[in-house]
């Protein structure tokens, strides 16, 4: 590696989060920070060209770019999933030609993780074309509206007249296939969520056509715009029924009114792989167990402490009650920031760049929207679930009992500082190349600041330890019910109940939790990835702090400063693991 070829940004970038060791805590290897020269190249390269493709093809897309939730997510047309299929095996053949033996440590790591994405999103992308390739019975016209948004990318003008008269003919063909669809007993739950996306697609092709001629083509301008129109409703009609597909095609197992797509063992035993968690779903959940238990013994000494004896329920129902009065959230959470950060810097934990500091803010959150989060969100800003003057007398309690400021004590520093609002402003200023956005690093590292300030006894009274114990009961839970639920042991009514009964938590406030694990295309590992993820990083903490090679705030200025990646791979970076080019997870990093 050329030192001289280390650019100015990447020197500040490493000077703003001073992360290598120094004195008597210098054994990890300095190395391990230099940042990678080599790879960084080819993965923009990559996300360029991949925006550049997803701009182009139909439907035109303004994301793509990335993994982790900055690639291009919807499914496009079959010219635009071969080209960039065509995409990821040119890089694919420019990552083979790479020498992996004499790269350094970060750039060892990048080629592993850029290797596995580049053949996920290969597989994804065959899948969807399998997908699509069974449902072109119901959208025959599909390759006529893509090829006359080929001319059009190319300015040819269309017979205006040839144009209208194919629309018509489609219109006609819509509704016939309408009427045969409602007669459809059984659809797969991957082909209602395809077609609803082909239909999307050709829905906003059309309208590129349109928007391109009419007004501009004296002919198209005559002849098309009524027919467009005509066209247009037929679709949204033809997806509208889909979508009543929907819920007969997915689990409906009880009468919570909560359907989903479960994932199934097999599918949660690669994607953990994946992810790099060397951990089977029987041995997450029997993880999860021995954490409640640990938090069972904890909320007894805090239920004593208050005088409630062994009825930890009990005390947990006085401190709901102990919620602040309408209008005074804000002020209530800007009170627990305040302690938090304070605290933060009073053990020199972390370094707080002061723009980070100056320009949080807060929002509001909507109550059609805490239906599915009825608890905080953050960020650049802390997200505040509270009740407003619309909500039904009962909501409106539980909503104020489940977000009082004990339990709320746990949560402000999750989401601002040192949780996502730190991880947001680090993660765009420093190796901001990397795309290997995982919820194990970014809600595990926001998880793991609770760990660590219990450990720490941020929580000085019963009924603040009861608020953080609260909070680690539930991501225990969600372990048990996601996992539960995807391999097709639990209902979302038995998940509903779980929450209630073995959490503590509100009636409403479990409802919107399991809605939001299961409907749309939430990920089947994200409730697991927060308790999981933190423990990664507990473990971590242990290896390099609590062994004395490090101090905790250079432990955790060279977690942020890697950016977004599998925990494994941070360990890696940090403590000079062997890696080869097929590396495999090994992790065992669980310990009671």
């Amino acid at each position: 590696m050329k030192k001289q070829h280390i650019t100015l940004a990447l020197l500040i970038a490493v000077s703003m989060f001073c992360v290598l060791p120094q004195g008597a805590h210098a054994q990890v290897s300095k190395e391990s920070y230099v940042p990678c020269q080599e790879m960084p190249t080819l993965i923009q390269q990559y996300a360029a060209d991949n925006r550049t493709l997803s701009r182009y093809y139909s439907p035109a897309s303004s994301r793509g770019g990335g993994f982790g939730g900055g690639a291009d997510a919807s499914i496009g047309s079959p010219e635009k999933n071969k080209r960039l299929q065509q995409l990821i095996q040119e890089y694919q053949k420019k990552l083979a030609a790479v020498d992996f033996k004499n790269l350094s440590q970060e750039c060892k790591v990048d080629y592993i993780l850029f290797r596995r994405d580049l053949t996920e999103r290969m597989e994804q992308l065959v899948t969807e074309a399998n997908e699509v390739a069974k449902i072109n019975k119901w959208v025959p016209f599909a390759a006529k509206v893509y090829a006359l948004e080929q001319q059009r990318r190319r300015g040819y003008q269309p017979n205006a007249e040839e144009v209208a008269k194919d629309w018509a003919s489609m219109i006609t063909e819509v509704k016939s296939l309408q009427s045969k669809l409602k007669d459809e007993k059984v659809i797969e739950p991957e082909s209602v969520y395809t077609a609803g996306e082909v239909i999307n697609n050709l829905r906003q092709t059309l309208q590129s056509v349109f928007d391109f001629y009419n007004g501009y083509d004296p002919m198209f301008t005559w002849w098309v715009p009524t027919v467009h129109k005509s066209l247009d409703d037929a679709l949204t009609a033809y997806a509208g029924v889909w979508k009543t597909k929907a819920n007969s095609a997915l689990t409906a197992s009880d009468n919570s009114g909560i359907v989903g797509v479960r994932a199934g063992r097999e599918n949660l035993v690669k994607q953990l792989q994946s992810e790099m968690i060397p951990y089977t779903p029987e041995e997450l959940i029997d993880i999860a167990n021995k954490e409640f238990a640990w938090c069972d013994a904890e909320m007894l000494k805090a239920s004593r402490e208050m005088g409630f004896g062994d009825n930890w329920k009990a005390a947990l129902e006085k401190v709901k009650t102990l919620y602040v009065p309408p209008g005074k959230q804000p002020e209530a959470i800007l009170k627990l920031y305040t302690e938090s950060i304070d605290f933060l810097k009073k053990n020199n934990l972390i370094t707080i760049p002061p723009l980070a500091e100056e320009t949080w803010g807060m929002m509001m959150m909507s109550p059609e929207r805490q239906l599915i989060a009825p608890f905080f969100l953050g960020g650049a800003d802390i997200i505040i679930s509270y009740p407003t003057n619309t909500m039904a007398y009962e909501d409106r309690m539980m909503s104020m009992r489940g977000n009082n400021p004990h339990f709320s004590k746990a949560t402000v520093h999750h989401e601002l500082i040192a949780g996502h609002n730190l991880q947001q402003f680090v993660n765009t200023r420093t190796r901001t190349y990397r795309n290997f956005g995982t919820p194990f690093w970014g809600e595990g590292w926001a998880l793991y600041w609770e760990l660590i300030l219990w450990d720490m006894q941020f929580a000085k009274t019963p009924e603040d330890r009861i608020g953080m114990l609260f909070w680690h009961m539930h991501r225990c839970a969600r372990i048990i019910f996601s996992l539960n639920y995807h391999m097709g042991k639990w209902t979302p009514q038995q998940c509903i109940d779980f929450l209630v009964d073995r959490v503590g938590h509100e009636r409403a406030n479990a409802e919107g939790e399991v809605r939001r694990s299961f409907t749309g295309r939430y990920p089947p590992l994200y409730q697991l990835a927060y308790l999981t993820g933190g423990r990664q990083f507990y473990a971590l903490k242990k290896e390099l702090v609590d062994s004395g090679k490090m101090t905790y705030k250079q432990y955790h200025d060279a977690v942020m400063s890697l950016n977004s990646m599998p925990v494994e791979m941070v360990r890696a970076i940090l403590t000079k693991q062997p890696l080869t080019e097929n590396f495999k997870t090994n992790w065992r990093f669980y310990n009671e």
